[in-house]
């Protein structure tokens, strides 16, 4: 995963070309017109330069067979000029060529094809709205074509007659790419970022002409392999693309039975099956259609409608229409900085075709149904108010007074709220602390199990509800979904889980990270327990267990924690919630947001799911951020594999520069996954990504996530700066002040980085620029300093990254909240906490340095917190509403050095709740005021 692609010979093909494949690409076809500069100047050796140029075409050529451009007709013109010995017009042939690629001319522009004709020579594809051209362009995408040689050199399937199909009424432009067998097609479709649509023929043999042994491992780890039946390698070819690009169009034509082909149980991976080329019109047409039907965003469309229409508008929105602005002595810069049509589309009604959120039949009903088959889901709800919100619906919608909800404790405040308005009880459950960087990690699936457990010995598995989870974690910790789950329902096999994937939404469109989803996990889970495999495999488990499973667990063996739990086919449900903030890692407005379900009992929760829904979704929602789920839906569908990957291999470049940089790499350090994951959740001993410095090779980084407990999401990266002296919150304040450069996250000696598909080469170059010139103004000062102030930066340094507090475990919640103080278990009642500290008379105030403090923790009455405090950062709540508040709690404070506390006011000290009032809750009961 290192970026040693471009020491790799792309006849190999070598797994780094996959992943990499776009500037890979690039970078090549920059090396070679470098080169013919150089020749055509004169400059160096002409037979040396020649020579480097015909071996750079013979390790390029390999890897164009699956681009359209250039093509093999312009492949074709650069080897007669290099053959031909013409210099200059070498160079002008690849500096056109490398222009369109670099510049995507090529979608636009007829001539780009063609040597001897002016091509465009400018970037308009790249600049924002008002610097580029505004004709219309129709988008441009390309069509994979898998065929034996002796269909793609007849009439059906070349370039040439498909290309005859075009007509100017077609709303999208393609161009085709011709392969000729099953691991070509598997190449092309991970490494061509411009595929749409793929057309299988029948008859390919499966093994490439070319040296694939890498792909062929690949393929193992996808569960792909020859089955030595070619008759069927076209739905098996459609199920492995499936695995790696599920939002691609794919169309069979077979000379077989097409009707067995499109009657069989694989043929629903495929949009259309057609008899050989008898309506080679109707699968253009097909193809048009499949594009048409992901590109439409039903929302956005009838909003452009209705912003062009001649309305009069009598509801309670002034804004709509503008009026108000446009004709203001005083606020027409509003007007010119947002521009028109922001308030043309802008109305308080539902009517025109816009629709309504909160009971939608419509355009978006329909939006959010596309949604839900690009996210894997069987239904998506769209929210205008951000994930709190989403979070505080499904918590809602799911939890009832009294229930035993299963949670992270760090997870987001939204979660703890939401089950105060609920009325669950939270069983909370400890991650992996990690001391050193102020952070933790996840849930181990021991705890969860051990809590299950804990909660049938004592007879109340059944009050256990659901299992809410965070994950990805802010700092890159991904669980395991699939085990996590499955594990969970051979304990409770109706237990619903939610999982918050705030910051993860886009792993949807990587076929690495779709496994560590949890729609991704779920899909996975329905397929293998509805298999006759499983059943086998379940029946054979169950046996070596002596039948005792499912309801007749023992819950007091301890090997069970050990023993990896398979859940019963026959009463096991699938019951998965998602929530999404689309703003955070997609291209929508801030607060758009999503929730996934893909639940087989949802239609026993939906009439208290849309409660919940009216109940926390304005009856005002935004329009332009309902408008940007739609269309950040379309952007994911049509061109989210080729952005995450750009994003996972920005990630990866950026950890080996600053890792590997003399410089930067004294005073600042990413973290590699063997940091960040103890080697007790790594089974697979992966310790960095990428070859390098004992990183591992992408083979292993795949078995890693389909095995190990946690995994790292390499697009988060924990930039360690105490080595430089700065703790977390110094270097974000300083990093925005001087070098316009933006993060969210820090811990006290770290930042989080995140790579995103906004980012770009020139960002990483960029921030790689700021650590270095940080690192040399710091070895500068050590430089010049005296041994005072060298001695000063050690004690900071070590202060940082040594001294640091040890983070505070959830204690218990008072007796007086509980309904057992003999439980093995700490749930308990955290609403009527939270109520009892809106009584003024039930509440007291202790400054953190009082020595009673200190006296009441080790003597009594107990401390017990009437909110909750959560410092940024770290970001989760170290006391909530009916805590007992022990002494690692107040050790903890007392070495925070962070400026905001959420619920803490220094000036007025801990809030806390009076002893007496505590004694008077225990003699009424722990559910009091529910």
């Amino acid at each position: 995963m290192a970026k040693d692609k471009a020491a790799a010979k792309p006849s190999e093909l070598s797994l780094a070309d996959f992943f990499s494949a776009t500037d890979a690409r690039r970078d090549r076809w920059s090396q070679l017109a470098a080169c013919a500069d150089a020749w055509g100047a004169g400059r160096g050796s002409s037979d040396k330069l020649a020579t480097e140029i015909v071996t750079l075409l013979d390790e390029l050529e390999p890897l164009e067979q699956y681009w359209a451009f250039p093509g093999p007709a312009l492949m074709r013109t650069v080897r007669e000029l290099v053959s031909g010995g013409d210099a200059q017009g070498l160079a002008t042939a690849l500096n056109r060529i490398k222009s369109s690629i670099f510049s995507g001319s090529y979608r636009r522009d007829p001539s780009a094809w063609n040597i001897d004709e002016e091509a465009e020579s400018n970037f308009a594809d790249r600049l924002p709205p008002g610097l580029a051209s505004e004709a219309a362009q129709r988008p441009y995408f390309e069509l994979l074509v898998v065929a034996p040689e002796s269909v793609r050199a007849g009439s059906g399937a070349s370039p040439r007659e498909l290309h005859k199909l075009r007509r100017p009424e077609d709303p999208f432009i393609y161009e085709s790419v011709p392969v000729g067998s099953f691991e070509d097609a598997v190449v092309a479709a991970i490494i061509n970022t411009n595929l749409q649509a793929v057309v299988v023929y029948d008859g390919f043999p499966y093994k490439s002409r070319h040296a694939l042994t890498a792909l062929g491992r690949l393929l193992q780890r996808f569960g792909i392999e020859d089955d030595g039946m070619p008759t069927s390698y076209g739905l098996s070819l459609a199920r492995a693309i499936k695995k790696i690009r599920p939002e691609l169009d794919i169309y069979l034509v077979s000379e077989r039975s097409v009707e067995a082909a499109a009657t069989s149980e694989q043929s629903r991976l495929v949009r259309r099956v057609f008899y050989e080329m008898e309506e080679l019109l109707e699968v253009h047409l097909s193809i048009l259609a499949g594009i048409t039907e992901r590109y439409t965003t039903p929302f956005f469309d009838n909003l452009k409608k209705y912003a062009a229409r001649p309305i009069g508008t009598f509801h309670a929105l002034p804004v709509a229409r503008g009026k108000s602005i446009f004709k203001s002595n005083w606020i027409k810069d509003m007007g010119q900085f947002y521009g028109a049509n922001l308030f043309l589309a802008e109305s308080s009604a539902t009517t025109g075709g816009l629709d309504s959120l909160l009971d939608p039949a419509g355009n978006i009903k329909d939006a959010q149904d596309k949604a839900a088959r690009a996210f894997g889901a069987d239904k998506v709800f769209f929210g205008t108010n951000g994930t709190s919100t989403s979070n505080k619906i499904v918590v809602q919608a799911l939890c009832q007074p009294g229930d035993i909800i299963l949670i992270d404790r760090n997870c987001h405040k939204s979660h703890h709220y939401g089950l105060v308005l609920a009325g669950s009880q939270p069983l909370y459950l400890e991650a992996y602390p990690m001391v050193e960087y102020s952070m933790y990690g996840a849930v181990p699936l021991r705890t969860i199990k051990q809590a299950l457990l804990t909660l049938k010995a004592e007879g109340k598995l059944d009050k256990a509800r659901v299992l809410d989870l965070t994950n990805c974690t802010f700092d890159g910790h991904m669980y395991n979904c699939r085990r996590v789950m499955e594990e969970c329902l051979a304990i409770k096999p109706d237990l619903v889980f939610l999982w918050d994937e705030a910051w993860f939404g886009f792993a949807r469109f990587s076929p690495f990270h779709r496994r560590r989803t949890a729609m991704g996990a779920a899909q996975r889970l329905e397929e293998m327990l509805g298999s006759p495999e499983y059943r086998k495999r379940y029946d054979e488990w169950k046996a070596k267990m002596k039948g005792k499973v499912g309801k007749d667990l023992d819950p007091n063996d301890a090997s069970l924690l050990d023993t990896h739990l398979l859940p019963d086919p026959d009463t096991a449900r699938i019951r998965v919630y998602q929530t999404n903030s689309t703003h955070k890692s997609m291209s929508a407005l801030r607060q758009g947001s999503m929730i996934a379900v893909r639940d087989q009992d949802f239609h026993k929760v939906e009439e208290q799911f849309h409660e919940a829904f009216y109940t926390h979704t304005s009856t005002s929602p935004n329009q332009q951020i309902i408008a940007s789920l739609d269309l950040a839906r379309r952007q994911m569908e049509l061109e989210g594999y080729e952005l995450v990957m750009n994003a996972i291999d920005l990630a990866l470049d950026l950890r080996r520069q600053v890792n590997s940089h003399p410089m930067i790499s004294k005073y600042f350090h990413i973290l590699t996954p063997g940091e960040m994951v103890p080697a007790e959740f790594r089974a697979s001993g992966v310790e960095d990504y990428g070859r390098a410095n004992g990183g591992a090779t992408w083979e292993k980084v795949i078995d890693a996530w389909e095995e190990d407990e946690f995994a790292l999401d390499p697009t988060r990266l924990t930039v360690v700066t105490g080595r430089a002296g700065y703790d977390g919150t110094q270097f974000k304040g300083l990093l925005a002040s001087k070098y316009d450069v933006q993060i969210n996250k820090t811990s006290r000696n770290s930042i989080l980085v995140q790579t995103n598909i906004n980012n770009t080469r020139s960002d990483v170059a960029h921030l790689l620029k700021v650590l270095a010139d940080c690192a040399r103004e710091v070895e500068q000062r050590l430089q010049e300093a005296d041994a005072v102030e060298k001695e000063a930066f050690a004690a900071r340094v070590k202060s940082l990254m040594e001294d640091v507090p040890d983070l505070p475990n959830f204690s218990r919640f008072h007796d007086a909240f509980r309904d057992s103080v003999e439980s093995g278990t700490s749930q308990g009642h955290m609403r009527a906490a939270f109520f009892t500290a809106y009584r003024e008379h039930d509440c007291e105030h202790i400054k953190l340095q009082d020595p009673q403090i200190d006296e009441r923790v080790r003597s009594g009455p107990p401390l017990v917190s009437a909110n909750f405090v959560i410092p940024y950062p770290p970001g989760f709540p170290i006391m909530v509403p009916g805590q007992v508040i022990e002494a690692d709690t107040i050790t903890f404070m007392r070495k925070l050095d962070v400026k905001e506390i959420h619920g803490y006011n220094a000036s007025l000290g801990l809030k806390l709740l009076k002893p007496d009032s505590l004694g008077k809750r225990a003699k009424k009961g722990a559910a009091t005021d529910l």
